[in-house]
């Protein structure tokens, strides 16, 4: 699947429930899904391929979040578009992100890093406390990272 064959457009009011049926399948933070935040990457017929989405937080962090892309469309470029849009759009620095420590590598491509909890804004602190908590047994690989885009 290239460009061709899908587009990256802002989301509309009709992406609303399709974002929130992808972001529960793929199994991430289903918080704060407001379409107007999104981007999406659509296939030729308008299907919702992937989405992404910029968060702004009450201590005025900005969080690169939600993306995703549907099971059987990976592999094919969307998350970078998604990605590589967003940034191009969101240009406010430092920007955020939430991952899994094994998806780190996916991310550094694009110039985040990751950071240490007195390096983080206090939203980041307080998740991070908390995901300290509630995955004390999580595998390799499968720990809360934050990273930063200066």
């Amino acid at each position: 699947m290239h460009l061709a064959e899908y587009s990256i457009r802002k989301a509309t009011p009709e992406d609303s429930l399709p974002i929130r049926a992808l972001i529960h399948a793929v199994r991430i933070n289903p918080m704060s899904l407001d379409w107007r935040h999104f981007v999406v990457a659509v296939d030729l017929s308008g299907g919702l391929l992937g989405c992404g989405q910029v968060k702004v937080h009450s201590d005025g962090s900005h969080e690169l979040a939600s993306i995703a892309v549907r099971e059987s469309a990976r592999g094919k470029g969307i998350a970078r578009a998604v990605i590589e849009t967003l940034l191009e759009s969101e240009t406010f620095r430092p920007m955020y992100l939430m991952c899994r420590s094994r998806l780190e590598p996916l991310y550094a491509r694009f110039g985040f890093q990751p950071v240490q909890v007195n390096e983080m804004p206090p939203y980041f602190q307080r998740l991070h406390r908390l995901a300290r908590l509630l995955n004390a047994n999580a595998g390799p690989g499968n720990h809360l990272s934050v990273m930063r885009l200066d």
